[in-house]
């Protein structure tokens, strides 16, 4: 019987991997429609979330049934509760992308008001974290899990950075206002999707050391 959940548990991480790669095209995919100003790419973007959602309740459904016919030990019961609570996380992330996808659609026949130069490098950062912080999960790699978390000082950076590029180019021209506003929620949503993956990578160091911590990434 060990053998076997062994085998579910692998299963899991799999699937869990499937599910980070659908919300990393997501992500890339929300912000690509936006420089491209593809509404049908912003359209499908939210059309795709299903996947992401059912997705997520798939492996819930399978952890649940590994918790409820397994009995496991408790390292391997912290490894289920971990890929639950990394699955909500990711679940989130592609409800970000939706929400830039949306803003998208929003902006459809608007002129930009500036070249996008900080928000994609926001994306990059941000999918590159997603990606990053899963094989840390998968190699249970805690100094891995601690570096990642400070990529997010970075986003926060640069989303700072365009708030007051954007209220700037506001206050400058008031008729920008519902422009710059909508990207101000584009940098946001990508803030707060880098600021999901400190929630896995804190969820990891505590898989590996039972050690709990929040907020790692910050320096005050």
């Amino acid at each position: 019987m060990r053998t076997a959940f062994l085998e579910h548990l692998k299963e899991l991480e799999f699937e869990l991997f499937n599910m980070s790669g659908m919300v990393i095209q997501a992500v890339n995919g929300s912000v690509d429609a936006l420089k491209d100003r593809d509404i049908d790419a912003a359209k499908q973007i939210r059309k795709d979330d299903i996947h992401i959602n059912n997705k997520r309740f798939e492996i819930e459904e399978q952890c649940i049934h590994l918790i409820a016919t397994q009995q496991p030990v408790a390292t391997q019961l912290r490894e289920i509760i971990a890929i639950l609570n990394i699955i909500t996380d990711l679940e989130r992330m592609g409800d970000h992308a939706v929400g830039i996808s949306k803003i998208v659609v929003k902006l459809n026949g608007m002129e930009p008001v500036k070249p996008l130069i900080d928000i994609p490098r926001m994306t990059e950062i941000a999918a590159g974290m997603i990606s990053q912080s899963l094989k840390a999960f998968a190699d249970r790699d805690v100094e891995s899990a601690r570096e990642i978390t400070l990529m997010d000082d970075r986003v926060d950076e640069l989303y700072h950075q365009v708030v007051r590029e954007l209220v700037s180019i506001m206050i400058e021209d008031p008729r920008t206002i519902t422009r710059c506003t909508y990207l101000i929620w584009v940098s946001h949503n990508l803030e707060r999707i880098a600021d999901r993956v400190t929630n896995i990578c804190e969820r990891i160091i505590f898989l590996v050391t039972g050690e709990l911590v929040e907020n790692i990434s910050k320096n005050d």
